[in-house]
């Protein structure tokens, strides 16, 4: 498959600020600015706006009570010129931050269609099969940069949030997705060098152990492969050593999530960036597999039954055809496990709040 040369220049090259402006009015007038990312910079503006009014309150309500004969006092005036310092700096930190969204937006829409991408603001809820975006609520893909290259590709920053009130989290992902050319078995790479404490994943969800399979030579230093039960010699026969060692080579940073036809490379930073390096980085990832991915179009599910041949051979017997594209019931979704040292956490945390409730009931 022929390499597009990757277009940088449009990340790091100076912009006309009348220019942006245009760009992100148009945004608007399109109902591309409706996001949380713009609802996040209204509270803060709205923030900034009460700290402005609180900070002026407080340096008149200082400047009467520090007054000496009607004469302002050298402390009052220290408090007045403190507060209106407070006051410049919170506005212009507010210009900073207007600027430097609104110029990366810019940037970022101009370097995809600089390679024959599209850029968008925000997708609320996206529509993909992975396994992040089933997870928690107030689901947004942010900065999705897509289209063909020459193979189908999705980039986009990715958040969602778990619990609610003083519990409530936010999970921050990004994402590379791959169109490939037929549905595959279920498979995940849960990649070991980003693991969490005592090599638990750090993947959303736990899968079964029994789905675990284990590969020749040293990928399993690199990653934990899981695929449906039955589905053992397919994943062998995707996973050939030379398609393996592609993946050690270029993605071993990242979790990798085959599912229906698609294929998801998952990080925990943002990928779709300003950084020159990091889409560089992508795109060679992404070429270096999809090297490899032509060799999956031509797997086909056996337990899918063959069906004869709509006209009967000169012989009489009647041809089979080859099972049909798709991927049996089966093999299209790995089966959910339970993580021992999330258990272990949770034992400990209840045994911990017994003991405290216990302590202050006997102890009193």
């Amino acid at each position: 498959m022929s390499r597009m040369p990757l277009d940088t220049s449009a990340l790091t090259a100076p912009v006309d600020r009348a220019a942006v402006r245009a760009f992100t009015a148009q945004l608007r007038r399109e109902g591309k600015l409706t996001s949380a990312v713009v609802t996040t910079i209204g509270f803060v503006l709205v923030g900034g706006i009460i700290l402005v009014a609180a900070t002026l309150m407080a340096s008149v309500v200082s400047f009467g009570l520090l007054a000496d004969n009607g004469r302002p006092s050298p402390v009052g005036i220290g408090f007045l010129l403190f507060f209106v310092a407070v006051v410049a700096l919170v506005g212009y930190a507010l210009i900073v931050l207007f600027r430097g969204r609104a110029t990366r937006r810019y940037r970022l829409a101009h370097f995809a269609e600089a390679n024959g991408l599209t850029w968008f603001p925000a997708v609320p809820n996206p529509d993909l099969p992975g396994m992040i975006f089933s997870e928690g609520h107030d689901r947004e893909a942010t900065d999705v940069v897509h289209g063909p290259r020459p193979r189908w590709v999705e980039v986009g920053n990715y958040t969602y949030k778990t619990g609610s009130g003083k519990s409530e989290q936010t999970h921050k992902w990004a994402y590379v997705q791959l169109r490939l050319d037929t549905p595959l078995p279920h498979i995940v790479l849960d990649a070991v060098g980003n693991n969490g404490l005592f090599g638990a994943s750090n993947l959303p969800t736990t899968f079964s152990r029994d789905q675990r399979l284990s590969l020749e030579g040293d990928f399993d230093q690199h990653f934990a492969l899981y695929c449906p039960k039955g589905y053992e010699r397919d994943a062998l026969y995707l996973f050939t050593p030379d398609v393996m060692a592609r993946f050690i080579d270029n993605a071993a940073a990242l979790d990798v999530e085959i599912i229906d036809d698609r294929l998801f490379l998952y990080a925990r930073r943002e990928l779709s960036t300003l950084d020159l390096a990091t889409w560089e980085w992508i795109f060679s990832t992404v070429d270096a597999i999809d090297d490899k991915l032509g060799q999956w179009a031509r797997w086909r599910d056996e337990r899918l039954a063959a069906t004869p041949a709509p006209a009967p051979v000169a012989s009489g017997i009647p041809l089979l055809t080859p099972p049909p594209v798709g991927v049996a019931r089966e093999g299209r979704r790995l089966r959910r496990g339970f993580s021992w040292i999330t258990a272990v956490f949770i034992v400990l945390g209840v045994g911990w709040w017994l003991f405290t409730v216990l302590s202050d009931t006997f102890l009193r």
